[in-house]
């Protein structure tokens, strides 16, 4: 009996002691109201090549003419910004499927933001967008969400003191 009861107190004094459990929520893409992209690059940067992968959620519309731009970069201020990412006549975009893009742009360092935006009225939802580039790991960005009209919208993970993006 004196086992049980001392078992029983040192049960309720660790359960009262030990913080409660949290969880953790992926990061939720935001709007991001004043973003302007970098569309110049220093004369003497380096140029990095980057596989982009976007995949469009099976709940997106059938196929969408908006116009599509990018932008992802890293906590030091390098950014890689595509105007248009999009070709209607290709079927880019298109419900379930995945689209493969190339781009060459800034080397970065670990790439922490990424925006989208949609400019249309066919609208877009996609489901992810995932980067492979040197000097990085390959991150994945899920959307799983309709895209605004007209505003950047994405990503911010940065955490580093010099971080040019707000969260």
């Amino acid at each position: 009996m004196v086992k049980l009861l001392s078992f029983l107190l040192i049960f309720v004094f660790f359960s009262i002691i030990s913080p409660p459990a949290t969880s953790v929520s992926p990061p939720q893409p935001h709007l991001l109201n004043s973003f302007q992209p970098k569309s110049i690059q220093a004369a003497n940067a380096r140029s990095c090549s980057y596989t982009v992968v976007v995949k469009t959620s099976c709940s997106s519309s059938s196929y969408t003419r908006d116009k599509i731009s990018l932008a992802f970069g890293d906590s030091y201020g390098n950014e890689v910004y595509l105007k248009r990412l999009d070709d209607p006549s290709s079927g880019t975009f298109d419900r379930c499927s995945s689209d493969t893009f190339q781009i060459s742009g800034p080397c970065t360092y670990g790439i922490c933001y990424l925006y989208l935006l949609r400019r249309g009225s066919d609208g877009w939802k996609p489901e992810s967008v995932k980067i492979y580039g040197p000097n990085t790991k390959t991150i994945n960005f899920k959307y799983n969400t309709f895209l605004p009209n007209g505003v950047w919208y994405g990503f911010n993970l940065c955490r580093h003191a010099s971080s040019s993006r707000s969260m």
